[in-house]
């Protein structure tokens, strides 16, 4: 199992598998293990016209929306598929 780094407690984590956060995790992790979603992100210039072109949550329910998401994370994640 991974587990988030700096502490096993996911409430008290201050990032998340390398990511900032566990939201913003889970989205990029649904980005590419989803081939329908995999391929809008390849099609996107970044994330908000990603998240445009989705549904809104992932399948554990995190919101494309969330303000806790790190959206320079998700832009990233675009641009490394795309490269």
């Amino acid at each position: 199992m991974n587990y988030p780094t700096q502490t096993d407690n996911a409430n008290k984590a201050t990032t998340y598998n390398g990511w900032s956060n566990y939201e913003t995790w889970n989205v990029a992790l649904y980005m590419d293990n989803d081939f329908g979603s995999y391929q809008v992100a390849l099609d996107s210039k970044n994330f908000k016209e990603y998240r445009k072109q989705v549904i809104g949550v992932t399948p554990d329910q995190v919101s494309l929306f969330s303000a806790k998401l790190n959206i320079q994370e998700l832009d990233e994640k675009i641009q490394e598929l795309q490269s």
